[in-house]
């Protein structure tokens, strides 16, 4: 999916305004002939920054899509340096804070305004330029044709800046003038072929099975697929809008982690939550462990399997071993009583200790600390063929623990009920995300494991 990456784009503006704050600040104090005493720049910087996020979060500034235009990008920004301005000056007030002069907040309100707005300026220019020379593109199918149909294509034409490569309709019926692709009944071999990332139906152009089959399609390989409406059938501020300013399209899979800030808080939570296990936890707990799983069995002290992680990309997953050596490790799953546990794997088994070292595969970007649990290969196969939309999941990262597993569907998943049961919450879990609910399910899997899982094994 080469046309999905425009999304850092947000993260591009957010770093270059905190770049922007800190060179705006330093500037104002050394312009300002008014100081007297040396000035705390970190306290400065901390306060300016946290009043910045708290604006950028109530405005929703960073939502910017492919088609925004500059005046808007530049308009949303103004009107979060005008609140923040506030926000300072209310702060200030206040706090009753009176060491900071005039001059030097009037300069940094000045280079700050200066700054973002060249800043958004820029980068959207230069990523303009960027996609109409050809790259950072998203390959684009429309299924089905009609008068809407027709004026996106116009659309994707006439603006090659937006990044959008149209490759064809697909329609069952011929029209003058226009060359089709093929067939609907074309389109999934069509799209794997030529790498598609978005699918645009006219659903009102479609049957029920066809869209139904490509609904699915899309699902089961990581394809976005968007609606477009005839005009004036829906009433448009009813629906999730993508092309602001244009005409609108309904995005069926819109991911909260699709946001790269959301994707940003994730990562960093990651990233600090795993570094404090691994050096307060891991340190000394691997080693005790490490010594009972030589001295009772032989082997290796970790155990490497290969599993399916985000974008169904394989990684190796890592784990403490609990069985003995055997060939069906990467095979069959275990089952209670399993005659493969070693009388220590039981123990690490029982208490998820097993499963701790794959906090270096969240250090290393493989996974995430909550998300949906990574299968082996094989297993991964058989879920798909059983379970409806096994495959959105690899939307996101997998997870060392997540809802599936809280819920009750954690350890031998062996009947198709608790298969399509785990499959309906992962996907629950991906398309209602957010920080709070990550909090929950770190809090329900400790207070399991303190408590004792009966699923645990």
């Amino acid at each position: 999916m080469s046309g999905l990456y425009s999304k850092y784009i947000k993260l591009i503006h957010f770093l270059g305004d905190i770049a922007a704050i800190a060179i705006s600040i330093v500037l104002a104090y050394v312009l300002s002939h008014s100081v007297t005493d040396e000035p705390n720049y970190l306290v400065s910087f901390l306060f300016s920054l946290t009043s910045w996020l708290l604006c950028t979060a109530l405005l929703g500034t960073y939502k910017v899509n492919r088609v925004t235009r500059r005046i808007n990008v530049v308009f949303t920004a103004l009107k979060a340096i005008l609140l923040y301005i506030v926000l300072i000056e209310a702060g200030l007030n206040l706090a009753e804070i009176v060491s900071v002069p005039r001059e030097a907040l009037f300069l940094h309100y000045l280079i700050l305004t200066c700054l973002i707005v060249f800043w958004r300026v820029a980068v959207t220019t230069a990523l303009r330029i960027y996609r109409r020379n050809g790259y950072n593109l998203r390959n684009v199918i429309i299924a089905g044709l009609n008068d809407t149909g027709l004026e996106l294509e116009y659309f994707f034409k006439m603006h090659p800046e937006y990044g959008y490569n149209f490759l064809g309709f697909f329609d069952n019926k011929s029209t003058d003038g226009v060359t089709l692709k093929g067939r609907i009944s074309e389109i999934e071999t069509f799209a794997l072929l030529n790498d598609v990332d978005e699918i645009y139906c006219c659903p009102y152009e479609l049957d029920k099975h066809e869209i139904t089959q490509l609904l699915d399609f899309a699902d089961n390989n990581l394809i976005r697929i968007k609606f477009l409406p005839v005009p004036g059938s829906q009433p448009y501020q009813k629906l999730k809008i993508d092309f602001n300013d244009v005409f609108p399209v309904l995005l069926v899979r819109a991911l909260p982690l699709d946001d790269v800030i959301n994707k940003f808080i994730k990562r960093a939570f990651d990233i600090v939550f795993s570094l404090a296990v691994i050096l307060f936890v891991l340190s000394w707990l691997i080693p005790l462990v490490a010594l009972a799983i030589k001295i009772t069995s032989k082997g290796p002290v970790f155990f490497k399997q290969t599993r399916s992680g985000i974008d169904n990309k394989d990684f190796q997953c890592y784990k403490l071993r609990s069985m003995y050596v055997n060939d069906d490790a990467n095979l069959l799953l275990a089952r209670k009583g399993d005659s493969r546990i070693t009388p220590v794997g039981a123990f690490i088994r029982k208490t998820s200790i097993d499963e701790l070292p794959q906090f270096f595969n969240v250090l290393l970007g493989q996974m995430s600390i909550v998300g949906p649990r990574p299968h082996m290969l094989k297993l991964g196969e058989e879920y798909a063929q059983v379970a409806n939309k096994y495959m959105v999941r690899h939307f996101i990262k997998p997870g060392i623990t997540g809802l599936s597993q809280v819920r009750g569907y954690r350890g031998d998943t062996s009947e198709l009920y608790q298969i399509r049961g785990r499959v309906k919450l992962d996907i629950f879990y991906l398309v209602n995300w957010s920080f709070l609910l990550d909090l929950k399910i770190i809090f329900y899997t400790i207070y399991n494991v303190v408590k004792g899982d009966k699923a645990a094994f």
